[in-house]
Protein backbone atom coordinates (compact mmCIF):
# COMPACT_ATOMS: atom_id res chain seq x y z
CA UNK A 1 0.00 0.00 0.00
CA UNK A 2 1.33 3.16 -1.16
CA UNK A 3 0.42 7.01 -0.29
CA UNK A 4 0.49 9.14 -3.68
CA UNK A 5 1.12 12.60 -3.35
CA UNK A 6 -0.36 13.83 -6.49
CA UNK A 7 0.11 17.46 -8.03
CA UNK A 8 -3.11 18.42 -9.77
CA UNK A 9 -2.33 21.32 -11.00
CA UNK A 10 -3.63 25.02 -10.89
CA UNK A 11 -6.80 23.99 -11.74
CA UNK A 12 -7.75 22.99 -15.66
CA UNK A 13 -8.37 18.99 -15.26
CA UNK A 14 -6.88 18.60 -18.67
CA UNK A 15 -3.40 19.78 -16.58
CA UNK A 16 -3.56 16.94 -14.67
CA UNK A 17 -0.21 15.00 -15.73
CA UNK A 18 -0.33 11.45 -17.55
CA UNK A 19 1.14 9.83 -14.47
CA UNK A 20 -1.19 11.23 -12.16
CA UNK A 21 -4.20 10.50 -14.36
CA UNK A 22 -2.87 6.79 -14.22
CA UNK A 23 -2.53 6.28 -10.93
CA UNK A 24 -5.99 8.06 -9.70
CA UNK A 25 -7.41 5.04 -11.91
CA UNK A 26 -5.59 2.36 -10.37
CA UNK A 27 -6.47 3.93 -6.09
CA UNK A 28 -9.46 2.82 -4.23
CA UNK A 29 -9.36 5.91 -2.08
CA UNK A 30 -8.74 9.51 -3.11
CA UNK A 31 -8.21 12.24 -0.31
CA UNK A 32 -8.83 15.66 -2.02
CA UNK A 33 -10.06 19.75 -0.67
CA UNK A 34 -13.07 19.95 -2.97
CA UNK A 35 -12.30 23.70 -2.90
CA UNK A 36 -9.49 23.63 -5.01
CA UNK A 37 -9.59 20.11 -7.01
CA UNK A 38 -12.52 20.39 -9.77
CA UNK A 39 -14.74 17.94 -10.26
CA UNK A 40 -14.06 16.79 -13.37
CA UNK A 41 -10.61 15.75 -12.13
CA UNK A 42 -11.93 12.77 -9.85
CA UNK A 43 -13.40 10.95 -13.01
CA UNK A 44 -10.48 9.40 -13.30
CA UNK A 45 -11.03 7.67 -10.17
CA UNK A 46 -12.39 3.58 -10.38
CA UNK A 47 -16.06 3.85 -9.87
CA UNK A 48 -15.97 2.10 -6.30
CA UNK A 49 -13.65 4.09 -5.17
CA UNK A 50 -13.66 6.13 -2.21
CA UNK A 51 -14.11 9.83 -2.33
CA UNK A 52 -13.00 12.15 0.75
CA UNK A 53 -13.48 15.59 0.16
CA UNK A 54 -10.96 17.29 2.75
CA UNK A 55 -11.34 20.73 2.80
CA UNK A 56 -13.26 21.06 6.24
CA UNK A 57 -10.86 17.85 7.74
CA UNK A 58 -8.12 18.77 10.02
CA UNK A 59 -5.00 17.30 9.28
CA UNK A 60 -5.50 14.53 12.43
CA UNK A 61 -8.28 13.12 10.37
CA UNK A 62 -7.12 13.32 7.15
CA UNK A 63 -4.12 11.25 8.59
CA UNK A 64 -6.63 8.98 9.98
CA UNK A 65 -8.23 8.25 6.78
CA UNK A 66 -5.15 7.13 5.15
CA UNK A 67 -4.19 5.17 8.70
CA UNK A 68 -7.20 3.28 7.89
CA UNK A 69 -6.63 3.01 4.13
CA UNK A 70 -2.89 1.73 5.13
CA UNK A 71 -4.62 -1.18 7.78
CA UNK A 72 -6.65 -2.28 4.68
CA UNK A 73 -4.18 -2.57 2.09
CA UNK A 74 -5.56 0.24 -0.40
CA UNK A 75 -3.30 2.26 -1.95
CA UNK A 76 -4.37 6.43 -1.57
CA UNK A 77 -4.32 9.07 -3.70
CA UNK A 78 -3.75 12.18 -2.07
CA UNK A 79 -4.70 15.26 -4.65
CA UNK A 80 -3.45 18.59 -4.04
CA UNK A 81 -3.59 21.95 -5.88
CA UNK A 82 -0.72 23.13 -7.80
CA UNK A 83 2.12 21.28 -7.07
CA UNK A 84 3.00 19.33 -4.10
CA UNK A 85 6.33 21.59 -3.62
CA UNK A 86 4.62 24.53 -2.69
CA UNK A 87 2.41 25.37 0.04
CA UNK A 88 0.25 22.15 -0.15
CA UNK A 89 1.28 21.04 3.66
CA UNK A 90 2.48 18.13 2.55
CA UNK A 91 5.71 18.60 4.70
CA UNK A 92 2.98 17.74 7.82
CA UNK A 93 1.39 14.80 6.40
CA UNK A 94 4.55 13.28 5.40
CA UNK A 95 6.12 13.70 9.16
CA UNK A 96 2.99 12.01 10.33
CA UNK A 97 3.14 9.07 7.99
CA UNK A 98 6.89 8.87 8.78
CA UNK A 99 5.77 7.70 12.00
CA UNK A 100 3.16 5.56 11.09
CA UNK A 101 5.50 3.69 8.82
CA UNK A 102 2.94 4.79 5.70
CA UNK A 103 4.82 4.48 2.29
CA UNK A 104 4.14 7.30 0.06
CA UNK A 105 5.36 9.13 -3.13
CA UNK A 106 5.15 12.07 -4.75
CA UNK A 107 3.80 13.38 -8.33
CA UNK A 108 4.64 16.83 -9.94
CA UNK A 109 1.78 18.58 -11.16
CA UNK A 110 1.97 21.83 -12.88
CA UNK A 111 2.41 24.95 -10.31
CA UNK A 112 -0.01 28.20 -10.23
CA UNK A 113 3.12 30.22 -10.82
CA UNK A 114 3.76 28.48 -13.96
CA UNK A 115 -0.10 28.64 -15.34
CA UNK A 116 -0.01 31.64 -14.66
CA UNK A 117 2.80 33.03 -15.99
CA UNK A 118 1.32 31.46 -19.55
CA UNK A 119 -2.07 32.97 -19.13
CA UNK A 120 -0.03 36.29 -19.58
CA UNK A 121 2.04 34.72 -22.21
CA UNK A 122 5.38 36.27 -21.16
CA UNK A 123 9.07 34.32 -19.98
CA UNK A 124 10.12 35.22 -16.66
CA UNK A 125 13.70 34.92 -17.29
CA UNK A 126 14.42 37.53 -19.57
CA UNK A 127 18.08 38.15 -21.11
CA UNK A 128 19.78 40.94 -19.31
CA UNK A 129 16.61 42.09 -17.49
CA UNK A 130 15.76 39.28 -15.03
CA UNK A 131 17.30 36.08 -15.03
CA UNK A 132 15.94 35.15 -11.50
CA UNK A 133 12.56 34.28 -9.94
CA UNK A 134 11.83 34.27 -6.15
CA UNK A 135 8.87 32.60 -5.07
CA UNK A 136 7.35 33.52 -1.54
CA UNK A 137 4.18 34.74 0.10
CA UNK A 138 2.92 36.99 2.84
CA UNK A 139 2.34 36.41 6.72
CA UNK A 140 -1.16 35.48 7.75
CA UNK A 141 -3.19 34.58 10.82
CA UNK A 142 -2.18 31.00 10.76
CA UNK A 143 1.30 31.19 9.44
CA UNK A 144 4.15 33.80 10.02
CA UNK A 145 6.95 34.02 7.73
CA UNK A 146 10.49 32.80 9.46
CA UNK A 147 12.85 35.45 10.50
CA UNK A 148 14.68 37.29 7.36
CA UNK A 149 11.89 35.99 5.07
CA UNK A 150 9.77 38.95 5.61
CA UNK A 151 8.61 40.70 1.93
CA UNK A 152 10.76 44.39 2.60
CA UNK A 153 13.92 42.46 3.37
CA UNK A 154 13.07 39.61 -0.01
CA UNK A 155 12.20 42.74 -1.61
CA UNK A 156 15.88 44.29 -1.20
CA UNK A 157 16.64 41.51 -4.24
CA UNK A 158 15.20 43.36 -6.71
CA UNK A 159 14.30 40.05 -8.64
CA UNK A 160 11.25 38.72 -10.31
CA UNK A 161 8.78 38.10 -7.54
CA UNK A 162 5.88 35.65 -7.39
CA UNK A 163 3.57 36.01 -4.61
CA UNK A 164 1.14 33.49 -3.54
CA UNK A 165 -1.61 33.44 -0.73
CA UNK A 166 -0.96 37.77 -1.20
CA UNK A 167 -3.88 39.24 -2.81
CA UNK A 168 -5.73 39.82 0.53
CA UNK A 169 -2.82 41.96 1.64
CA UNK A 170 -2.60 44.19 -1.66
CA UNK A 171 -1.96 47.06 0.11
CA UNK A 172 0.47 45.91 2.63
CA UNK A 173 2.69 44.50 0.44
CA UNK A 174 2.39 47.20 -1.76
CA UNK A 175 4.19 49.62 0.72
CA UNK A 176 6.39 46.88 1.25
CA UNK A 177 7.89 46.91 -2.18
CA UNK A 178 7.55 50.38 -3.31
CA UNK A 179 10.68 51.48 -1.88
CA UNK A 180 12.76 48.64 -3.94
CA UNK A 181 10.68 48.63 -7.06
CA UNK A 182 8.98 51.97 -7.76
CA UNK A 183 5.47 53.24 -8.05
CA UNK A 184 5.92 52.52 -12.26
CA UNK A 185 7.17 48.56 -11.87
CA UNK A 186 5.17 46.75 -13.96
CA UNK A 187 2.98 44.11 -12.15
CA UNK A 188 0.46 41.56 -13.48
CA UNK A 189 -1.87 38.98 -11.38
CA UNK A 190 -3.54 36.47 -12.40
CA UNK A 191 -6.73 34.55 -10.75
CA UNK A 192 -7.47 31.09 -11.00
CA UNK A 193 -5.19 30.68 -14.08
CA UNK A 194 -6.29 27.73 -15.86
CA UNK A 195 -9.69 27.78 -15.13
CA UNK A 196 -13.27 28.91 -17.01
CA UNK A 197 -13.10 32.09 -14.30
CA UNK A 198 -9.61 33.29 -15.01
CA UNK A 199 -9.14 36.75 -14.07
CA UNK A 200 -5.98 38.59 -15.28
CA UNK A 201 -4.76 42.15 -13.94
CA UNK A 202 -2.23 44.24 -15.33
CA UNK A 203 -0.68 47.64 -13.89
CA UNK A 204 1.55 49.49 -12.29
CA UNK A 205 2.51 48.80 -8.40
CA UNK A 206 1.57 51.90 -6.84
CA UNK A 207 -2.12 50.95 -8.73
CA UNK A 208 -2.29 47.16 -6.98
CA UNK A 209 -4.62 47.76 -4.30
CA UNK A 210 -6.91 49.81 -5.99
CA UNK A 211 -6.75 47.88 -8.99
CA UNK A 212 -7.29 44.35 -7.24
CA UNK A 213 -10.14 46.01 -5.26
CA UNK A 214 -12.06 47.21 -8.18
CA UNK A 215 -11.40 43.23 -9.82
CA UNK A 216 -13.01 41.94 -6.67
CA UNK A 217 -9.38 39.86 -6.90
CA UNK A 218 -8.93 38.51 -2.51
CA UNK A 219 -7.36 34.91 -2.79
CA UNK A 220 -6.82 32.11 -5.52
CA UNK A 221 -4.12 34.42 -7.58
CA UNK A 222 -0.73 34.80 -7.92
CA UNK A 223 1.15 38.32 -8.42
CA UNK A 224 3.86 38.48 -10.50
CA UNK A 225 6.68 41.95 -9.85
CA UNK A 226 9.18 42.78 -11.82
CA UNK A 227 10.21 44.82 -15.32
CA UNK A 228 10.45 41.15 -17.20
CA UNK A 229 6.52 41.48 -17.43
CA UNK A 230 6.80 44.15 -19.98
CA UNK A 231 10.18 43.87 -21.96
CA UNK A 232 10.77 43.99 -24.88
CA UNK A 233 14.40 45.85 -25.67
CA UNK A 234 16.68 42.53 -24.86
CA UNK A 235 19.54 40.40 -26.75
CA UNK A 236 18.71 36.99 -27.88
CA UNK A 237 20.00 34.02 -25.71
CA UNK A 238 23.11 33.28 -26.25
CA UNK A 239 21.62 29.67 -26.34
CA UNK A 240 20.01 30.60 -29.83
CA UNK A 241 23.15 33.63 -31.24
CA UNK A 242 24.79 32.98 -34.77
CA UNK A 243 27.72 32.48 -33.03
CA UNK A 244 27.12 30.09 -30.93
CA UNK A 245 25.13 27.93 -33.95
CA UNK A 246 27.87 28.37 -36.18
CA UNK A 247 30.86 27.32 -33.70
CA UNK A 248 28.67 24.27 -32.99
CA UNK A 249 28.71 22.58 -37.05
CA UNK A 250 32.62 22.68 -36.72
Amino acid sequence: MTVYFIGAGPGAPDLLTLRGADLLARCSVCLYAGSLVPPAMLAHCPEDAELVDTRRMPLDDIVERIKTAHRAGHDVARLHSGDVSLYSAFAEQARRLDRLGVPYEIVPGVPAFAAAAAALGRELTVPEVGQSLLITRVSTLSTDMPAGEDLASLARTGVTLALHLAAHRARALTDDLLPHYGSDCPVAVVAFASRSDETIVRCRLADLPDRLTAAGITKTAVIFVGRVLTADQFPDSYLYSASRVRGASH
